[in-house]
């Protein structure tokens, strides 16, 4: 897999994410982690926490889908469990809300599932995908993966109060 992915219909490219990309990923993962919506991350959550958190180490990788030096999205991907489990990966995406609904969420999951492929992972499991994020779900269906369980009210909505988690999992 070469280092950038530009999908020249969307004007975008998909890279390894840079140190000077952080404030750029920063004002994309904030107002989704306040929201406490879709990530079973603390509302709360600094960015010296989210940095920490969403910066990984090879295998893994962070990344970003970028137009004109803008971060419109970004992903990550790692390890899902050690040991035994390290060749399973696991992978996170977030798309700046002004930017939805362009493909980019797709593009970042291709992006992550050709580089988890490239870094010898067998296998991608999301482990929490809320519910009520219909979109999502969906979308990651259509890109092969499947719901292998729900667990019932895991997950705390601020609207919509107790709602499950899917385990989603697909082969590389």
């Amino acid at each position: 897999m070469s280092d950038s992915n530009i999908d020249t219909a969307a004007d975008y490219e998909i890279r390894p994410a840079r140190a000077g990309d952080w404030p750029g990923i920063w004002v994309v993962l904030e107002p989704v982690i306040r929201a406490g919506e879709t990530f079973t991350w603390d509302r709360d959550t600094s960015e010296e926490a989210a940095r920490s958190k969403w910066f990984k180490d090879a295998p893994g990788q962070t990344f970003v889908a970028v137009r004109d030096g803008e971060v419109l999205g970004t992903g990550e991907l790692h390890a899902n469990q050690g040991g035994g489990g390290s060749h399973v990966a696991n992978a996170g995406y977030m798309v700046h809300a002004d930017h939805g609904g362009q493909g980019i969420a797709r593009a970042l999951c291709a992006y992550s599932l050709g580089a988890a492929r490239d870094a010898g992972f067998r296998a991608m499991q999301f482990n929490a995908v809320v519910e009520s994020n219909v979109r999502a779900a969906g979308l990651w269906q259509s890109m092969g993966f499947r719901i292998l369980a729900t667990i019932p009210e895991a997950f705390r909505h601020p609207n919509f109060g107790y709602v499950g988690l899917h385990v989603m999992y697909r082969e590389l």
